[in-house]
């Protein structure tokens, strides 16, 4: 791993066995080089930074400690893995990270034998551990592999991670848990747990005292052991005083900690003693998100949690970003603000990337951070609407997944006027397969009562946002995808509640472009033109339900095309055609979305066109279901020609 001048050469480490040589010295010059590595490697592709500065030596440690994947290793959340992965012999492919094809951002079984977890939500690891570890001991080799979750003290807030230490404790199974306590997720920490961890942090020197303690008096002759006897039976009470962790201990879990987690003599120390423990037991290590790059430490917001393609030097963006969808609801939910006291916001971890944090900022009194915890945040905001307030709960759409029930049972079944904006609906592309914003139209499409939105561009995302505010009898959502604002799209005509973004009065083919689709609806109607068919674009303002207006304005085409960027079989296009069919209409529908499956990590104009949501892929199919339908006469005129010729 050192070449001749005693530099570190990554690209000599292919497993984790290559760092079981080196000496402390030599693993401070490691984890450098590491940190170095991945300031270059990232700021060219884009990525999450500051989360594996943090965890170089953790990684390092843990992998010196622990033979993985003998023993399993788990990242909860996985976006801290990078360190991981270079340890494991993947350094030479970081050119290709998030890339089509290459490096996967999060933990990846595909990639390696070394990773776990795919599943990049949070507060998930302790129930894999629990999974492994039961299984491990019906097959008799608990003790010999060793089960070690990695979990970070934001991912500490979410419930699923405390009916998971719940289990565990009660259980004597062995199982590491290590707590990876940067006092923030995206930001700082927040809530009872985070507090209770801050005061761990402050009383780091009680297990030397008690070391120190026991030393003095085992010494000390005739009265000594009676002494410390009595004074050990007295411990729980002390502790419970003096040092918190009595919390975790009540529990039924081991504590060792807090340790310095950018200390690895001390954090091999601390996991060794853990490894010889034959029960559930807590490593508590205190890291610095972003540390050893000075642009990250001086960012307090997120210490560059996420970045795009940054100037390594300066940490500052290549490209200037123009306006994004995020800030143009933050914008307008600030005017809502203004004019409205009873409308609050509730983000969970997630205060600036949902854009809540200008919000937060004029209106700190009304602004709710309940950790990540989304099944919390939706509840706990059915409750504030019971009681007069107006909630505007900011997620990432893939996020309200694990809130389903919560959203049905709760907020639908109250009818709760709560409203859930969902930032990165759709495609996202670059975070891979479990941060994709997809499920949402078909998962919200069965919940009674509620609405949906999902603007096509500012002017109606504005409009919705304020549209949903103003409905208090069930809850409504609006959704919008990653990145830049398109073009505005303006309409040439409203039908009550649809929008005609291309007008034919008696159209061979109807479009319903959904949202963020529209503009992809319109070039597909450009080139049905071209082919001598009329074409009809509409764009719903409310998606969900499906409402008559819809109906009655694709009913009388002769085929009906749906574009949506959420999953096909479920979908608008879904509920549409049986609207369509309970209406009387017996028009047949054509839908394009995407498929059922989980989509790997691209760009996200690359996986559209990996799974024909383009112009010219939809336009295609489009046109020979026409040709075999016999939609239109020019359509059925050029069969009829191109039969000919062929003849």
């Amino acid at each position: 791993m050192f070449d001749a001048a005693g530099r570190v050469d990554l690209r000599q480490m292919t497993s984790p066995e290559d760092l079981d040589a080196l000496t402390p010295e030599q693993c401070v010059a490691v984890a450098a080089e590491i940190r170095s590595f991945l300031v270059e490697r990232v700021s060219k592709t884009g990525g999450h930074l500051g989360p594996n500065l943090g965890v170089v030596e953790l990684t390092m440690a843990l992998h010196r400690v622990f033979r993985s994947p003998l023993d399993a290793i788990l990242w909860d959340t996985g976006h801290q893995a990078y360190v991981h992965k270079i340890v494991t012999g993947r350094s030479g492919d970081f050119e290709t990270l998030r890339q089509s094809g290459g490096l996967s951002g999060y933990p990846s079984r595909s990639e390696s034998v070394h990773d776990v977890i795919e599943n990049s939500h949070a507060s998930t690891s302790l129930s894999y551990a629990d999974g492994i570890a039961k299984a491990w001991e019906r097959q008799g080799v608990l003790g010999k592999r060793h089960v070690v979750a990695v979990i970070g003290d934001g991912a500490l807030t979410g419930g699923m991670a405390w009916e998971a230490l719940n289990n565990i404790a009660g259980s004597d199974r062995q199982i590491i848990i290590v707590v990876n306590d940067n006092e923030r997720s995206y930001a700082p920490t927040i809530g009872g747990l985070a507090t209770h961890l801050a005061t761990l942090r402050t009383t780091r020197g009680y297990e030397k005292f008690l070391s120190w303690g026991k030393r003095i008096l085992r010494r000390t002759p005739v009265i000594g052991m009676p002494m410390y006897e009595t004074l050990h039976g007295v411990k729980k009470g002390v502790k419970d005083i003096v040092a918190p962790q009595g919390m975790f201990e009540d529990l039924g879990l081991k504590y060792i900690g807090p340790v310095d987690g950018h200390d690895i003599v001390a954090l091999e120390r601390a996991l060794n003693r853990a490894k010889l423990f034959r029960g559930p037991v807590i490593v508590h290590t205190l890291t610095e998100k972003g540390r050893g790059y000075a642009p990250a430490e001086n960012d307090e917001a997120d210490r560059f949690h996420g970045v795009g393609v940054i100037d390594p030097d300066t940490g500052q963006p290549i490209a200037s970003s123009g306006p994004t969808w995020t800030k143009a609801f933050s914008d307008e939910l600030v005017r809502i603000g203004r004019e409205r006291h009873d409308v609050v916001a509730i983000t969970a971890a997630m205060l600036a990337p949902t854009g809540l944090d200008s919000f937060a900022k004029e209106f700190p009194e009304r602004t709710y951070d309940v950790g990540i915890a989304e099944q919390h945040a939706a509840t706990s905001a059915a409750g504030m609407a019971f009681a007069g307030m107006h909630p505007v709960v900011a997620l990432y759409s893939t996020f309200l997944n694990r809130a389903f029930d919560q959203v049905l049972m709760d907020c639908a079944l109250h009818r709760a006027g709560v409203t859930f904006v969902l930032d990165r609906a759709g495609v996202t592309g670059d975070d891979g397969a479990s941060h994709n914003g997809m499920w949402d139209l078909a998962m919200l499409r069965i919940v009674p009562g509620l609405r949906l939105c999902a603007p096509r561009d500012e002017i109606t995302l504005r409009e919705g946002l304020r549209r949903s505010v103003d409905i208090s009898d069930g809850p409504t959502v609006i959704r919008f995808p990653k990145g830049a604002l398109p073009d505005s799209i303006p309409a040439v005509q409203r039908l009550g509640s649809v929008d005609v973004l291309r007008a034919e009065e008696h159209p061979d083919i109807a479009i319903v472009a959904v949202g963020a689709m529209a503009s992809v609806g319109l070039d597909v109607a450009a080139r049905l033109g071209d082919q001598g068919l009329r074409v009809r674009v509409v764009d719903p303002l409310w998606a969900l339900p499906i409402e008559e207006d819809l109906v009655h304005a694709v009913g009388n085409a002769e085929l009906v095309v749906t574009i949506e960027d959420g999953l096909r079989d479920e979908g608008i296009g879904a509920a549409l055609g049986s609207a369509l069919a309970v209406a009387g209409y017996s028009v047949p529908i054509l839908n394009f979305g995407l498929p059922k499956e989980f989509l790997q990590h691209a760009k996200r104009a690359e996986i559209l066109a990996n799974v024909g949501l383009t112009g010219q892929e939809i336009s295609l199919t489009v046109v020979e279901t026409a040709v075999r339908l016999g939609v239109g006469e020019k359509v059925q005129e050029a069969s009829a020609e191109s039969d000919a010729a062929t003849s």
